[in-house]
């Protein structure tokens, strides 16, 4: 259970970090496009797809008109809809392409990444920065980060992005929430009933 612990306590101190150094602006600039798109359309794949769906159903249980981009039911994108794409590294081909499609057609596109300089942050209108790993694991500082007691295994992959993403998307609709005048029970009210 060690290792577990210490784990947990490795994620939350970089959930703790995020938030701490979050780009007020940038979270406003992401809450006022959210409030005046026609339809918002989000998009992420693997793991940080999760995320993305996770989030259109909070946006959907506020009464806003969402998409998941690849659902069987999504309509086209228009120029007064915004494309939110979760990308830890900014490169991942389908999100890429998926951005380019969607800023073809006059959308707005958001990038929420830890890569502003990457292909999607490049073509974003808008960027909202999450840090990730803050060392690459494969630096020539191997051995000073092992001596150091930094283990990546702890969490590996993409665990840092996603997870202060999940955390950080929830935040933003208790905010949204608020300045929507909303409450739990107005979120009920489009809760599933057939599961």
């Amino acid at each position: 259970m060690k290792v577990l612990r210490e784990s947990m306590d490795s994620i939350t101190d970089h959930v703790r970090f995020v938030a701490e150094n979050l780009d007020e602006q940038q979270v406003n600039k992401l809450i006022n496009n959210i409030e005046h798109a026609k339809k918002v359309y989000i998009y992420g794949a693997g793991r940080s797809g999760l995320v993305a769906k996770a989030f259109a159903m909070r946006l959907m249980h506020l009464g806003i008109a969402v998409h998941v981009v690849g659902e069987i039911t999504t309509p086209a994108i228009e120029p007064e809809d915004i494309f939110i794409t979760i990308s830890g590294s900014g490169e991942t081909t389908s999100v890429v392409n998926s951005a380019k499609i969607a800023k073809s057609v006059g959308a707005r596109v958001v990038a929420i990444t830890s890569y502003p300089e990457s292909t999607l942050g490049s073509l974003s209108d808008d960027i909202l920065l999450v840090p990730g790993r803050v060392i690459d694991p494969g630096s020539k500082d191997f051995q000073i980060r092992q001596i150091k007691g930094e283990h990546y295994t702890l969490a590996p992959l993409g665990t840092l992005f996603e997870i202060s993403v999940l955390i950080l998307l929830d935040g933003l609709i208790a905010e949204l929430m608020a300045r929507l005048k909303k409450s739990e029970s107005d979120l009920k009210k489009r809760h599933a009933t057939i599961e």
